[in-house]
């Protein structure tokens, strides 16, 4: 292993001041750096850092004389400015996730925590913190970081009173932004877990969002991906240890299932395979996350985690939030929240795990196409919900290929009342419920899988998901 990087004396300027550059500039000083500060406003974080010792520049489009050294948020696009500038002068841009690479610490004697690493379209957080969970379970020292839970600079730079690090394992979520920004990672294992188109306004093109979701397995000695989806299954299928996952019957090098259980036949050394764990004890629904779990499984596997040991995590875990929680059952019918489901491929995955379906869905589809979703699943549909900025689209494609599934469309409006940050919600919500409760029958699910993003009636996701949970909570009460 090579030394973590020296930084003393070095000019590093700070492109973003997020949860992770903030954290990043905060690194930076602890290790000498001089530290520049650059966002499009001064957000609350710059008062701390300068009294830190940091310089706040304000908006930059050039980069200062002086810098050495370029650590970009990921919400930075390529073409801003700044960063073009920086290219221009051959000035080097990382990411925080790389910044992290380069400064991980190694126990005395020993060698740095290993990372773990996921990326891909949809599944990631669920399956880091299925990792997470299963790594737990064996005792190990673990976390999830990156682009869920703590930044990647806090973990590796953490360490205990005598010195050693406090982690000894990493589950590392990775988004397609992170790894645009990062050359170095050589994770010990990493999956790409499925490839769908999304995110091409920041990428340019769905080849180059595909390349960058491939840069996770360049130097990762074995790369894990789901054999079902035919983009990441082709990007380790020239990888000198492939391993993918199937929910089929596993073939010699694969994770998959037999008989109701998860089965290992690419770690063990029982060619006939070695039981993780049965699936009546999975409680998380739907064969996406079966998916998500053998991966989780594999990338412990990689590292010597035992098969027990996975089998502890995986019946133990019970899923994120937002993320397909039942959130209530009001006159037989259940309340599902997916709010998390932000493109239509996720949305799919989550429509697949229940028979009968009242779809609460739309938002901002960010150019998505959701006719081949719409398709997929018109024999699931009991009614759909439409709200949000692109709902006629969505509305459009239900007529083409579910005629006769009732569709009912919420507007929001002044009448909605504001919540206190500039964005109706609430009372949008309290009415789609109603709405979705006036289509179901007993045993339906009701599913807010949106398959788009928020930010047209909601501040995110979880603010999306939240007004959800309320409005069914309020429905039962009624």
């Amino acid at each position: 292993m090579s030394a973590p990087v020296e930084l003393t004396g070095r000019t590093v300027l700070v492109a973003g001041l997020g949860v992770s550059g903030a954290a990043a500039a905060r690194v930076l000083l602890s290790r000498g750096a001089r530290v520049l500060l650059t966002d499009a406003a001064e957000p609350a974080a710059v008062a701390e850092l300068v009294a830190a010792g940091a310089s706040w520049l304000g908006p930059l489009e050039t980069v200062p004389d002086d810098t050495e050294l370029v650590v970009t948020s990921p919400g930075w696009r390529p073409d801003a400015p700044l960063l073009a500038d920086a290219a221009a002068r051959g000035v080097e841009v990382v990411g925080e996730p790389e910044l992290a690479w380069q400064l991980r610490a190694a126990a005395p004697g020993g060698e740095p925590a290993p990372w773990l690493a996921v990326t891909g379209t949809n599944g990631k957080t669920t399956t880091v913190t299925m990792l997470e969970a299963i790594l737990l379970a064996a005792g190990r020292r673990a976390v999830a970081a990156g682009n869920v839970g703590r930044p990647l600079v806090e973990v590796v730079t953490a360490v205990e009173p005598d010195g050693t690090p406090t982690y000894d394992a990493v589950a590392v979520e990775l988004s397609s932004f992170q790894l645009h920004w990062s050359s170095s990672l050589a994770p010990a294992a990493a999956a790409v877990l499925n490839v769908a188109d999304d995110h091409t306004d920041w990428h340019g093109s769905f080849a180059a969002y595909r390349d960058a979701k491939a840069r996770i397995l360049r130097l990762a000695p074995v790369a894990v991906a789901d054999a079902g989806d035919p983009v990441a299954a082709g990007l380790v299928a020239g990888h000198p240890h492939p391993v993918t996952v199937t929910l089929g019957e596993p073939s010699p090098g694969q994770l998959g299932v037999r008989s109701g259980a998860l089965v290992d036949r690419a770690f063990g050394a029982d060619p006939a395979g070695e039981l993780l764990l049965e699936l009546a004890d999975l409680h998380v629904p739907g064969p996406h996350n079966r998916v998500n779990a053998l991966a989780a499984a594999a990338l412990a596997r990689a590292i010597g985690i035992p098969p027990e040991a996975v089998g502890r995590g995986l019946a133990g875990f019970r899923g994120g939030a937002h993320r397909n929680v039942l959130v209530g059952t009001v006159g037989g019918v259940d309340y599902v929240d997916d709010s998390k489901a932000t493109n239509p491929h996720a949305a799919g995955a989550s429509l697949a795990a229940y028979p009968r379906v009242i779809w609460i869905a739309g938002g901002l589809l960010k150019g998505a196409d959701v006719d081949p979703l719409v398709a997929a699943v018109a024999g699931r549909l009991g009614g759909v919900v439409l709200l949000g900025r692109d709902r006629e689209q969505i509305a459009a494609s239900l007529a083409r290929h579910a005629p006769m599934v009732p569709v009912v469309t919420v507007v929001s409006g002044d009448d909605d009342g504001m919540d206190g940050t500039g964005v109706t919600g609430g009372a949008t919500m309290t009415r789609v419920v109603a709405a979705a409760a006036e289509l179901a029958r007993p045993g339906d699910t009701v599913l807010l899988a949106p398959a788009a993003a928020s930010m047209d009636v909601f501040r995110d996701y979880a603010h999306r998901g939240q007004a959800f949970a309320d409005a069914v909570r309020a429905l039962g009460e009624r």
